[in-house]
């Protein structure tokens, strides 16, 4: 088992964490440290330690689409459904993982700079102030918010630079129900799931990932929302006890 997590409570983020810089830097440093575990050193050049090829853009884009199923957008599909925004929050959480590797990626390759100087472009962005305050419901009806979050798939492909990327995901992640301190939050908890995945031989394909019914996400949420003092390795123990046995 590999904690790369440090062992603070997840439900005290002002007394253990600080500043706003503090949680997009440590959020940046913890996606660093997870990719070269999976990935490699060096997985900046686009392959990894196995020979694959990554394509950061794309996982962001496909992330987007299952974002955007959370919505009842189908007109010839149960028209009466509400959006899961449940859900919504996971996979922009998801997307999160995916934009920082793209501007992980983006700094090292174009030498922009050091992941500090990724951190401070953040926290400069227009809207990061917004985001670091309380959630405010968005007025947008769903179909408004599903093109917020295409136009983040079109900033992908537009040869925009790194900080428009991030300002455009900041974007859906509030929409999503999403400030800071949730996405903080919720990414660390994801950020002990994909270790244990990996742990659990999520790569080879032996990992089991519908829990009684329901997808390990939902679990790490449900402990989450039981347990908000939660420390990181308490959180994997956790998981361990909730994972399927002999199945």
């Amino acid at each position: 088992m590999l904690i790369l997590v440090p062992n603070v409570l997840l439900g005290n983020e002002n007394k253990n964490i600080g500043t706003h810089m503090d949680k997009i830097l440590q959020m940046l440093q913890l996606q660093q440290q997870l990719n070269d575990a999976t990935n490699g050193y060096g997985w900046e050049k686009g392959v990894t330690k196995n020979g694959k090829l990554i394509d950061w853009k794309r996982c962001t884009y496909l992330e987007c689409a299952e974002l955007i199923e959370s919505y009842p957008w189908k007109h010839w599909k149960n028209i009466d459904a509400q959006p899961d925004y449940d859900n919504i929050k996971i996979e922009a959480v998801d997307i999160w993982h995916f934009i920082m590797s793209q501007g992980l990626e983006d700094y090292k390759m174009q030498e922009l700079g050091s992941i500090e100087d990724l951190a401070i472009s953040i926290n400069a962005l227009s809207n990061f102030q917004s985001f670091s305050k309380e959630v405010i419901p968005t007025k947008k009806n769903y179909y408004e918010q599903i093109e917020v979050v295409e136009t983040l798939m079109r900033t992908l492909f537009c040869g925009e630079p790194t900080e428009k990327l991030m300002e455009a995901f900041i974007d859906v992640a509030m929409q999503s129900g999403l400030n800071l301190d949730a996405l903080y939050k919720l990414y660390i908890g994801k950020n002990i799931l994909n270790q244990f995945r990996q742990d659990h031989g999520y790569k080879e394909g032996s990992y089991i990932k519908t829990w009684n019914g329901k997808e390990d996400n939902v679990t790490m949420q449900r402990i989450l929302e039981e347990k908000s003092d939660i420390s990181p390795e308490e959180l994997y123990n956790a998981l361990e006890e909730a994972y399927p046995k002999g199945e």
